[in-house]
């Protein structure tokens, strides 16, 4: 099967959408060592950081810096733009 990068990016917000938290501005985010360690998403994307990667790039979520690395960024906050 192709990877379907509209696919991944809309499990992908499923996910976020599950495990994200409110923030006090309005926001929902959660750490990318979170969203590594879920179970549930790592059984459903073919590849997490070039999903990430793609979705930062169409504005539905954001994170500091163009790639994230499990270990070297488990606590960077990535928010959910797109609810």
């Amino acid at each position: 099967m192709p990877y379907d990068v509209d696919h991944e990016i809309e499990l992908l917000v499923t996910c976020l959408k599950r495990i994200c938290k409110d923030q006090e501005d309005g926001t929902k985010a959660v750490t990318f060592g979170e969203i590594f360690k879920d179970e549930i998403l790592e059984q459903q994307l073919e590849s997490l950081v070039g999903t990430m990667k793609a979705a930062k790039k169409r504005g539905i979520i954001d994170f500091k810096g163009q790639m994230l690395l499990q270990g070297a960024h488990d606590d960077v906050v990535v928010t959910l733009k797109e609810a």
